[in-house]
């Protein structure tokens, strides 16, 4: 079984939103705790989306 290095790209956008997801939701937290932003699904998911453009930018390209 040979590997071709790169993987699939789908099973890497798909890992780069579900990371993305995780991590925003504890950031938008932290900064809730600290009142400086609100805890709501969109703050949450656009926060996510930011994140995954910005890895696929900086990572992916």
């Amino acid at each position: 079984m040979a590997a071709d290095g790169d993987g699939d790209i789908r099973v890497l956008l798909v890992l780069d939103l579900l990371l993305s997801l995780a991590f925003s939701t504890v950031l938008v937290w932290g900064l809730s705790f600290f009142e400086l932003a609100a805890f709501t699904p969109r703050t949450v998911l656009l926060t996510a989306v930011f994140l995954a453009v910005l890895t696929y930018l900086l990572v992916l390209r």
